[in-house]
């Protein structure tokens, strides 16, 4: 027991009074017995004993009574168990990422903690509120009641290691309590290295009851057909649930085509035929659990003639303009004497074909053109230096050539998932026409083949990036060395590799990050570009580049959905944005992942547990209740004994 007031018990030092007191009236005289009252005698002597016990027991209350009052002025109390954390800066950190829209007991589990948070936060208790999208620092709960109860779901995934490092930015010299609301999906164990050790770190993760989610993940197009795209539409189930889902495909908000399919395996494709037209729409499904991954944004943009140009002796690069037919291509072809450096930036993929030597200055010119959206296609001679065509691949990636074979290899394996030849075949076939060389160079790469030799060396190999691609024969292709231009490979091979994703692909980019978008437009610069529909405007870091524009969208939009992109009301292409799939996943296992730290049950608990083990238990009360019982004995003690 301690006292907030302990100087006030030198008071007690007044209990002497009291006894001075009794010890007076209790001095003993000497007593004459008269003959007339002898006969009283008996009754005095019964009548002092009576006195003297109710004299001793007002001294024992008046003593008590004192001590009492005193005690209780000097406030005594019994410190709190977790008295030196008293003092502490309160931290919440919520979740409002997507898997948050999982159903608990008591409906959506971010809707929930809100309501627990604005029902159980004390009205003058000062904390940090910390979410994936806001920060409200040393507020309390009526300053962002509004704020709290319009919060709404963040595109992005849980910013576990990014709250903790805000909170230990906020300067203070007090410790911390930290109270984090997560279901805990996609927390990582490493993440968790990044929480203070001196802080008091608690941890309340609602769970979710209906486990089972179907997503729809991505869109690609499976087939390119004369006058239709068949586009295949990805979708991942999560749990054990395996039931028939209805599915809907809108243009432009119109209902094109529906269809029901049953999920038999963890994932399916769901095929659709649309006109080779502009489309600006979504697929949507329907189930009975989170929302935001139900419906995939995508846009498709009409097919324009793609420009490729080859830089090679013309003769052997006579091959390729059969390929590149006017209906579909912008085809030429320059010697490397002759060429044009001005035209290189208006192409969609360049061809090397055959070059003696690669010069530096094209090289520079070509590392730019890549890395701007435009697709290389290296062939190489057999006459070209290994230092030169490495010089030349460093720049794009890890590919190196080695020496060159002079034996005679066949063509035997063909990558049928690449998307080179994705889209080509119906069934995987293993005895073709293999195409043969009869010298090659051997290739030191990480990068997966597109087609292989027989001894599982890559013929023809490929650098990816987000916007264009790099491809790499290990062999010349022409007719002294190669049989591969009679072959039925060589058509699909190089009309593929031509295809620009910014004019035949589809534009479905995930929100939070880093979107490249480029366009083919001239414009001045005082001209801003801005991306915008019904809901949302925003402008993007925009970046001119001769005939092109670099369009960067990092955190920007918010909303998922279909976009157009305008320079003033003009507009110039149509682009989707869609909520990342990573919350998708329920199943996750995060039972054991928590084990080190406190856990709660509910907010409340919380608010509970830090009041109780933190509130001093003030029993200075008691002591008032024991004076004013003592005071009530006293006059009990005088009126009814004698």
């Amino acid at each position: 027991m301690q006292f907030k007031h302990p100087e006030i018990l030198y008071f007690l030092f007044l209990l002497i009074i009291p006894i001075l007191v009794h010890l007076f009236q209790l001095r003993r005289f000497k007593k004459e017995y008269f003959t007339n009252v002898r006969f009283l005698k008996e009754i005095s002597i019964q009548t002092r004993k009576s006195s003297k016990i109710k004299k001793w027991l007002l001294l024992a209350t008046r003593l008590l009574l004192l001590t009492f009052i005193i005690l209780a002025f000097a406030q005594p109390f019994i410190a709190a168990k977790d008295n030196k954390n008293s003092n502490n800066e309160l931290y919440f950190v919520l979740d409002n990422s997507y898997s948050m829209q999982a159903k608990g007991q008591k409906g959506a589990l971010l809707k929930r903690a809100v309501e627990d948070l604005l029902e159980h936060a004390p009205a003058n208790q000062t904390f940090s509120l910390i979410t994936n999208s806001e920060t409200f620092w040393n507020t309390d709960i009526k300053s962002i009641q509004k704020e709290l109860q319009n919060l709404s779901f963040s595109p992005l995934s849980f910013q576990f290691e990014s709250a903790m490092a805000k909170i230990k930015s906020h300067p203070s010299n007090l410790n911390k309590d930290v109270v984090v609301i997560s279901d805990a999906i996609g927390l990582k164990p490493k993440q968790l290295k990044s929480i203070d050790k001196s802080w008091n770190t608690i941890f309340v993760v609602p769970k979710a009851e209906q486990k089972n989610n179907v997503a729809v993940d991505s869109v690609f197009i499976e087939q390119t057909l004369d006058n239709f795209y068949e586009i295949g539409i990805h979708l991942t189930s999560y749990g054990e649930e395996r039931k028939e889902f209805p599915m809907a495909l809108y243009n432009k908000e119109k209902l094109i085509a529906k269809t029901i399919f049953k999920m038999e395996s963890k994932e399916k494709t769901v095929k659709f035929t649309i006109p080779k037209d502009d489309f600006n729409g979504y697929a949507s499904i329907t189930d009975n659990s989170l929302a935001y991954d139900n419906t995939l944004y995508f846009s498709i943009s009409k097919p324009e003639k793609i420009n490729v140009l080859s830089i090679g002796n013309p003769i052997k690069s006579g091959f390729l303009s059969r390929i590149y037919t006017a209906t579909e291509f912008n085809f030429s072809n320059y010697e490397l004497s002759n060429l044009d450096y001005n035209q290189l930036e208006n192409q969609d993929a360049i061809i090397l074909n055959e070059l003696p030597d690669i010069p530096q200055a094209l090289q520079t010119t070509l590392k730019t053109f890549a890395s701007k959206g435009g697709n290389v296609i290296f062939i190489p001679a057999e006459e070209n230096s290994i230092s030169n065509i490495n010089s030349f691949l460093g720049n794009f990636g890890k590919i190196q050539f080695q020496n060159i074979q002079k034996n005679q290899k066949l063509i035997t394996k063909i990558a049928f998932n690449n998307p080179v030849f994705k889209s080509v075949f119906e069934k995987q076939v293993v005895n073709f026409q293999y195409p043969k060389t009869n010298s090659s160079f051997s290739l030191s790469s990480a990068n997966p083949a597109i087609l292989s030799y027989e001894d599982q060396s890559a013929f023809l190999t490929s650098i990816q990036s987000d916007l264009s691609s790099v491809y790499v024969f290990s062999a010349s292709l022409n007719r002294e060395n190669s049989n591969f231009q009679n072959s039925p490979l060589i058509v699909p091979a190089f009309y593929n590799m031509a295809q620009s994703v910014q004019k035949t692909g589809i534009s479905s980019m995930l929100i939070g990050e880093n979107n490249a978008i480029f366009l083919n437009a001239t414009l001045s610069k005082d001209d801003i570009l801005s991306i915008k529909n019904k809901d949302e405007n925003f402008i993007p870091i925009q970046q001119i580049l001769n005939n092109k524009v670099k369009l960067t969208c990092t955190d920007k939009p918010e909303i998922a959905g279909n976009y157009g992109i305008f320079k003033t009301n003009e507009l110039l292409k149509n682009v989707s944005f869609n909520y990342n799939r990573t919350e998708s996943t329920l199943t996750e296992n995060t039972e054991n992942l928590l084990d080190d730290y406190t856990q709660k049950e509910t907010i409340s608990t919380v608010f509970d547990t830090l009041q109780f083990e933190r509130t001093n238990n003030e029993i200075w009360k008691w002591f008032v209740a024991l004076t004013l019982l003592f005071l009530v004995l006293e006059v009990l003690i005088q009126k009814f004994v004698k």
